[in-house]
């Protein structure tokens, strides 16, 4: 499956909604590398990319082979990014959901940040802890560079609670200051 460079986000999604349907089949974990390599290589692409792979019913975002692993590391940064934002989109949505009385909802969006969690600890890109720790600040704070992120997405105080929460839980290293920033006996 060859991917354009000029991927759109819809594009993306039907993709990987192409690659994750071909997993049933004898596609080789290669193959499914490359492609996912040529989605990630952009914002739109990998955006799509997690938006479907992580949201499935297809399990293999829950035990993502080494192949896989080796894909979303081709592109560290977009890849680390879009990662720390799904960890807290996915945290705040499980509120959201709740307080709606929609648990299906919620459990998805749980399980969105489990596979989410499970793709940083395996991938171990260090462009996240950095990103983490100033989404992190800015949940905290309000200011910050993500502060916009947050705004946009209208996030209420005990959403960006959890969304410090779940950094400091999956990201310990986020909470510590930086070996720089650390008072020198």
């Amino acid at each position: 499956m060859s991917i354009p460079e000029s991927v759109t986000f819809e594009e993306a999604i039907a993709f990987t909604q192409s690659l994750l349907n071909q997993t049933a089949t004898d596609k080789s974990q290669q193959a499914i590398a490359e492609t996912i390599t040529q989605l990630v290589k952009t914002e739109k692409g990998a955006r799509g990319f997690f938006v479907t792979y992580l949201t499935s019913d297809n399990t293999l975002a829950d035990n993502p082979s080494p192949e896989v692993v080796q894909a979303l590391q081709s592109s560290p940064t977009i890849v680390a990014e879009l990662l720390v934002k799904n960890l807290a989109m996915s945290a705040a949505m499980a509120i959201s959901h709740r307080r709606k009385g929609n648990e299906e909802m919620a459990q998805g969006s749980d399980r969105v940040r489990s596979r989410t969690t499970h793709l940083i600890q395996q991938l171990k890109l260090p462009q996240v802890r950095e990103l983490a720790q100033a989404l992190r600040e800015s949940a905290i704070t309000g200011e910050g560079s993500y502060k916009t992120f947050l705004q946009r997405w209208n996030y209420d105080t005990e959403q960006r609670q959890v969304i410090s929460q779940v950094i400091a839980q999956v990201i310990p290293e986020a909470t510590s200051p930086s070996p720089m920033t650390t008072p020198h006996d």
